[in-house]
């Protein structure tokens, strides 16, 4: 059986390196990549190889978190973009010979907390 956190971290290690043979090597030739914040949705291993190849800036991340159950994983990541940092969530699926074969990318947005909860916090 496959390890799929293990899958994951080295899709997340291949993508900060810049390894894109090693990342491909873990994508299903039919994989599917949705970012719902732009609508983008991105068929086929070429063409999402060519979308992190092509991302602009000198970014780097790191993984807080994997989770793995089945067929499915998720995982926390944060990613630092010219000295602003911002966290993700992303969900992968899996195909039956362990490749990554949909990914799930959510980008919260940072924001101001609401007033009236500071005795809460801390």
């Amino acid at each position: 059986m496959t390890d799929h956190r293990d899958t994951v971290r080295r899709y997340w290690a291949s993508a900060d390196t810049r390894d894109w043979d090693g990342f491909a090597a873990v994508l299903a030739d039919d994989v599917r990549y949705e970012l719902p914040q732009t609508g983008e949705t991105i068929s086929g291993r070429e063409r999402y190889l060519r979308f992190n190849r092509e991302y602009p800036g000198d970014w780097h991340l790191v993984v807080r978190e994997v989770l793995a159950d089945g067929d499915r994983a998720v995982s926390r990541t944060r990613f630092t973009v010219g000295g602003e940092t911002q966290d993700a969530i992303t969900f992968f699926g899996f195909a039956p010979d362990g490749r990554i074969a949909t990914v799930l990318d959510y980008w919260p947005e940072p924001y101001q907390a609401p007033a009236g909860r500071e005795h809460l916090t801390g």
